[in-house]
């Protein structure tokens, strides 16, 4: 077997090493593949974790923090704010996926949309603030699909039309 300085001179060399992988015993030249560096952690001075967040009209600038699992929204708090229970189910998704019920504190503001479009917006900025508190559970938060922005907008209204896409009713007479 070729020692990993020797170089291949002839086609004497690749036979050799073409009967030595068939052989069982043959390693490869290049390293194996390290598993992928974590990211570094992104942490304020007061020992938060800031990111925004958006979906349809809605911007969120979150912050987060270890605590009780306390989340204010626009100063008020969530179960005021989002009075529906599905709405406070779609920001709690995060933590749950991460397995970090009631472990920190979410402070926010959004504008803009509507309550579902906030809801999701303040859902996407408590992902991509988890990731950058935790590093290490950005590849769950990922699999579930909280990181990537749902890009749907609503379409403007054209004119000569009744809405974005509605024509005004045909008047044959």
């Amino acid at each position: 077997m070729m020692a990993d300085t020797d170089t291949v001179s002839s086609l004497a060399d690749i036979r050799d090493l073409a009967a030595t992988a068939d052989a069982g015993d043959f390693t490869p030249l290049t390293p194996a593949a390290a598993p992928a560096p974590l990211r570094e952690r992104e942490i304020d001075a007061q020992g938060r974790s800031y990111a925004t967040g958006r979906r349809k009209d809605a911007v969120a600038r979150v912050w987060i923090k270890p605590g009780s699992g306390k989340i204010i929204v626009n100063g008020r708090d969530q179960t005021v704010y989002f009075a529906r229970p599905t709405l406070r189910l779609v920001i709690n998704q995060p933590f749950q996926v991460a397995g970090r019920d009631a472990q920190y504190d979410v402070i926010c503001t959004v504008k803009g949309g509507g309550l579902s479009g906030q809801a999701g917006a303040v859902k996407h900025g408590i992902a991509q603030a988890l990731s950058k508190y935790e590093p290490a559970l950005r590849s769950a938060v990922k699999a579930a699909g909280f990181l990537t922005r749902d890009p749907r907008v609503v379409e403007r209204k054209k004119y000569g039309r009744a809405k974005a896409r509605k024509s005004f009713q045909f008047s044959k007479r």
